[in-house]
């Protein structure tokens, strides 16, 4: 996929330009959007995803499209699973309801500039080493097994990262929260707020999150711009539909389940790219294994939907029987 420097550049001054319209018009003020403000801007930052596809597809062609619609489902759903966190972590925290979607906001730049710095680093590698796709694909496996092994229904399984945990002991803080700033001055002293650990735990969250979501684009697309984009997109809206559907996601008991199949799925696909381009002097005497297939894209995308599928309506069936089971109790 050939893109032009200027489509480059077009494409990160159209996303920062959404990006400051969501912090200084949307997000100009501490407030709980409405319902019909989150659902008008989720809709449209889903218009502008598929509306995307549809140009990769005109210009580009099925193949890209199919990579770019992958991918952006992927990492949607591990950005979903995401806001499972997020929410721990505020009601953990006891972050007023009015500052939350200041909160979120920050929390949604840092994954952005994280995932920009790892997509940077994760093409460079490629382009140099073959055989990172092997790391890659193991990691993604390591990660599946542990995602199932760890899964918690109730969703309350969060373990303070430990540079948060040293903050705490080690700067001054103040108890009184003062609205979204990171500082307060009590007694001529300046004094950290409770956001300031809000913002330090959501940013340590994104952190490990995209360790996990850049080695599962790449299984994907090996394209550096629809690597981009996939995950540009994917963080869109995801403030609005924490308010929209915060109930429905403690309701998605299996999602767990579901990413850490698609998970492993990814992985076993970039261990077969592996070996199908492997260079590695002591697998197969560095000559490739033409017996590992690559996974077509189209399987990919129908692998992705209908595990979301399947994980959306295993879980709501779930929700309903436990439901029923207590209304009967």
């Amino acid at each position: 996929m050939d893109v032009a420097p200027w489509l480059w550049w077009t494409t990160v001054t159209v996303t920062v330009a959404i990006l400051l319209f969501d912090v200084f018009v949307i997000g100009r003020r501490p407030h709980e959007p409405t319902r019909r403000e989150t659902t008008t801007f989720l809709v449209l930052y889903l218009a502008l995803a598929v509306v995307f596809g549809l140009g990769v597809l005109a210009f580009s062609g099925g193949r890209y499209a199919g990579e770019f619609y992958a991918g952006w489902l992927t990492e949607y759903s591990l950005s979903v699973d995401n806001l499972f966190i997020f929410i721990v972590i505020m009601t953990k925290l006891g972050v007023p309801r009015a500052y939350q979607q200041t909160a979120l906001l920050v929390g949604i730049v840092i994954a952005l500039v994280l995932r920009g710095v790892f997509i940077g680093v994760g093409a460079a590698a490629i382009e140099q080493f073959s055989w990172v796709f092997y790391l890659f694909g193991l990691f993604l496996i390591y990660t599946a097994v542990k995602l199932a092994r760890d899964d918690d229904e109730d969703g309350e399984q969060y373990d303070e990262p430990r540079l948060v945990a040293l903050a705490r002991k080690r700067l001054p803080f103040s108890e009184e929260w003062n609205g979204v700033h990171l500082t307060v001055t009590e007694n001529g002293k300046r004094l950290l707020t409770p956001m300031f650990i809000v913002v330090l735990s959501l940013g340590m969250t994104d952190l490990l999150f995209a360790l996990d979501s850049i080695p599962a684009i790449y299984g994907l697309t090996s394209e550096p711009y629809l690597v981009f984009t996939a995950n540009v997109f994917a963080l869109m809206g995801l403030r609005q539909l924490y308010f929209l559907i915060g109930d429905l996601l403690q309701r998605l008991v299996y999602l767990s389940y579901g990413l850490a199949f698609l998970l492993f799925f990814i992985g076993v696909k970039l261990v077969l790219h592996a070996l199908h381009e492997n260079e590695l002097p002591f697998i197969n005497g560095g000559e490739h294994v033409g017996w590992a297939p690559d996974v077509p894209i189209w399987l990919s995308l129908v692998v992705i939907l209908g595990t979301l599928a399947v994980t959306t309506v295993a879980s709501l069936a779930k929700d309903r029987a436990d439901r029923r089971a207590g209304t009967s109790a």
